[in-house]
């Protein structure tokens, strides 16, 4: 009887607190694909030999851009620059918390000089910008989960950032750092693998980490949505949510369920061309934490 009283009770409050689900105005960077191209393979999801139609990517991330603005958050916008066909990954070139930048410095040299131009962006708007040292590639490799734990940032290591960054990062942003080993190559960055659904919880793919890294992440947030496989290799966990509503990509239909079950609106974007690069959603994204 007791075990089933408890059962209730725990079921009660879960439903309230879906039906408390709050969303926060946001504020975003984003980077138009007029130039994108899959120029180079530098992750598993790039094939030089398959066609990018530039036109379906640039209407894909209007809606995209337009979805967020019709959920109330802004977004401003980063001139896209010839030669970097990547530049519409606007997430990837810093990591920025409570005002405070730091920046990205690429692993590849293909895209080492989109540094420069996020760089210029940050310190256009009167931001406190903090170079790097150690290779790191921003929000691909951050994530920042305000209310877990007094405030943490998630880090991604073992294909593109370096682990001596999550130490930098730690010392510019003045924020305690996690280190997260991901071990599968097509989980790359940290951003296909995990994302913050609110300010206190995440969702991920467990396959995509070490075992360690797993039981950690178990111990850090008990009641974060878990992906599978299935999920995963649709990008759906490359995300961006405001702590309601969650923009994903279309493709991830399972995860979307888990996520209303949960008590977020899902909301579904098609990004097919931009995931021939390897990315999606949050990739487009980089939020701008003032």
């Amino acid at each position: 009887m007791v075990v089933a009283v408890t059962k209730v009770l725990r079921y009660l409050l879960l439903v309230t607190v879906n039906q408390q689900r709050v969303s926060r105005k946001r504020t975003y960077l984003m980077c138009s694909p007029e130039r994108f191209a899959v120029e180079y393979a530098i992750n598993p999801w790039m094939d030089v030999t398959t066609p990018v139609d530039r036109d379906l990517a640039v209407k894909q991330w209007d809606r995209l851009r337009e979805t967020l603005v019709g959920l109330g958050h802004d977004v401003h916008l980063l001139t896209p620059e010839p030669g970097l066909p990547d530049m519409v990954y606007a997430a990837n070139g810093a990591f920025m918390v409570d005002g405070s930048v730091y920046g990205a410095r690429f692993k590849h040299e293909q895209r080492a000089a989109e540094a420069a131009a996020h760089h210029a962006f940050y310190e256009a708007q009167g931001l406190r910008f903090i170079a790097p040292s150690e290779t790191n590639e921003g929000e691909g490799d951050f994530a920042y989960v305000p209310e877990a734990h007094g405030g943490l940032i998630l880090a991604g290591h073992g294909f593109r950032t370096e682990v001596p960054a999550h130490a930098e990062a730690q010392e510019a942003l003045g924020r305690p750092v996690v280190s997260l080993r991901l071990i599968d190559p097509r989980f790359y960055h940290l951003d296909v693998a995990l994302a913050a659904i609110d300010d206190s919880n995440v969702v991920y793919f467990p396959g995509a980490f070490s075992a360690a890294s797993q039981r950690v992440l178990t111990q850090l947030f008990p009641d974060a949505v878990l992906a599978d496989d299935e999920d995963a290799m649709a990008f759906g966990l490359n995300l961006v949510s405001d702590g309601a509503n969650v923009v994903l990509n279309s493709e991830a239909t399972r995860l979307a369920g888990k996520l209303k079950a949960a008590g977020y609106h899902p909301v579904p974007v098609e990004l097919g061309e931009l995931k021939k690069g390897g990315g999606s959603v949050k990739c487009c994204i980089a939020e701008l934490r003032h």
